[in-house]
């Protein structure tokens, strides 16, 4: 998140957060493109030889130069023309480019972005002032539900989990932190416990001024700590609203064991197959400990889900399972947004599709501002044909959630490929977050419909390493289109990749 930004015309360039936004909207472009964007933007004027932007966006690589040529045209179409006409890079016959547009007044390192129409918040990760590690987990859990309960304030802009745990560790740089997520308050806190006693310390920020606008230490009994919780967010949202107005009450746990595993689980659910196996076993033991906490239940079915879809393993049992560990968890706790959504889009995977939108609609209704809601709403959306309100819909999960889970860019490069923008979905699914998750199909799928059959064909052996038994008929069938072109469009391009039929 260290790095310049740059402001010209309608955008802001992060290099350092490898983000380009239009007027606080994300612009779907690609690794590559961004670091030869920035290598311009950072020299406004200058003529940048060939070379010189070859080495900034393929770093000790050879490569032809047409790809180079490819890039620019790629950034000139997603840019579009220049404030009064022209482009804003122009091209120096023989040598190189050259940025054109006028920067804003100076480079600085960090740019706010703009605010939204309600106060916004992030709430940072709490620190464990307790000497022990097996605490973090604790500290965590409260951070991640004050985040949740925030967030179903239908008056509040709340940034999601994955964003604020990028600053965990970090020197609190109040000010700067808020201009990077682009909010307004900043929520810092400090937690412990021993003894059965719990102690939190929370202060309210105004990150414009630094303004202290509530702080207060919570020393209670550690079964009070779900009390807590709703005291703390009930402050907040007097502080920031000027009322106090509780969401309908979410179901909480009885077991703090179950609690805490299910914290340390769903941080490994959608990482890599193997971690997926040890969240699978925390959570089966989160259920045991107890069989009335919708939240396990939820990342439970997320589970077995993600191992059929994403991880290669068989279809049944995990389908079923998965489904009905959905419907268990909305059952136990019918105000929990995040049941709704994994409930709304299993649904959507047995084709029962007005049952799923259904349960989208409740999921937004009671949590405006749930990151996770959005982008797999884009997913089945994209996949129902209505590929521009699907990226309608991971824009506004990328502005909730700016450093989200690696899967939000496989949804967007698939999302990219429907679209047919081929050169983005492959700086997409090539960027580090993404790249070895089971996106390999997408991005297969997209160097072939550009031509580049060679790389195609290297990325669908390795997709076909971790995932044996792949085949498109069997993808296409099980996945939950609802228009045949686009069903089509994608089958068109995994065969011209090489996937197995």
């Amino acid at each position: 998140m260290q790095g310049a930004r740059f402001a010209f015309g309608p955008f802001v360039l992060d290099s350092g957060a490898g983000t380009l936004l239009r007027n606080d909207d994300p612009v779907a472009v690609g690794h590559r493109g961004l670091k030869l964007l920035a290598a311009l933007v950072g020299r406004p004027g200058e003529i940048l030889g060939k070379a010189e932007l070859m080495d900034a966006a393929w770093p000790g690589t050879a490569v032809e130069e047409g790809n180079l040529t490819v890039q620019i045209a790629q950034l000139r179409k997603l840019l579009g023309p220049a404030e009064g006409g022209g482009e804003w890079i122009s091209t120096v016959p023989r040598v190189g480019y050259r940025f054109t547009g006028a920067i804003a007044p100076h480079r600085v390192d960090r740019m706010p972005r703009p605010l939204p129409d309600r106060p916004s918040i992030a709430v940072l990760p709490f620190v464990n002032v307790s000497s022990d590690p097996q605490q973090e987990s604790f500290s965590d859990g409260l951070t991640e539900d004050l985040i949740t309960d925030l967030s179903r304030m239908p008056g509040l802009f709340v940034i999601a989990r994955n964003s604020v745990f990028a600053y965990k560790g970090r020197a609190a740089d109040v000010r700067a932190i808020a201009e990077d997520l682009g909010v307004r308050y900043l929520l810092q806190g400090s937690a412990r416990h021993a003894g059965g006693r719990v102690r939190i310390n929370a202060q309210l920020v105004d990150a414009q001024n630094g303004d202290h606008l509530w702080a207060e230490r919570f020393d209670r009994s550690l079964d009070d700590i779900f009390a807590v919780q709703d005291e703390v967010a009930g402050k907040i949202v007097e502080a920031l609203l000027g009322r106090l107005r509780a969401p309908p009450p979410r179901n909480r746990p009885n077991s703090l064991e179950a609690y805490d595993l299910c914290v340390r689980a769903r941080k490994l659910i959608d990482d890599s197959p193997q971690t997926a196996r040890e969240a699978h076993l925390m959570l089966t033991r989160a259920v045991a400990l107890d069989p009335h906490y919708a939240e396990a239940y939820r990342w439970l079915a997320m589970n077995h889900w993600m191992g059929w879809v994403h991880w290669g393993e068989p279809e049944e049992p995990a389908r079923r399972l998965a489904l009905a560990l959905a419907e268990k968890a909305v059952a136990l706790d019918p105000n929990d947004a995040g049941c709704r959504w994994v409930l709304a889009n299993l649904l959507a995977y047995e084709r029962r599709f007005e049952e799923a939108d259904a349960e989208f609609a409740r999921a937004i209704a009671l949590d405006p501002n749930e990151a996770d809601t959005f982008a797999t709403l884009s997913d089945i959306l994209v996949l129902a044909g209505r590929i521009e309100e699907g990226l309608e819909q991971i824009r506004k999960a990328f502005r909730l959630n700016p450093y989200p889970a690696s899967w939000y860019y496989l949804t967007l490069g698939q999302a990219q490929y429907a679209a047919g923008a081929y050169e983005a979905a492959v700086e997409t699914l090539t960027r580090d977050e993404t790249y070895r998750t089971g996106s390999r199909r997408f991005l297969a799928a997209s160097l072939a419909q550009l031509g580049r059959l060679d790389e195609a064909r290297a990325e669908v052996e390795l997709f076909l390493v971790a995932n044996p038994h792949f085949s498109t008929s069997q993808w296409a069938e099980t996945e939950p289109f609802r228009d045949a072109a686009t069903r089509a469009h994608f089958v068109e391009g995994y065969r011209k990749a090489g996937l197995p039929a």
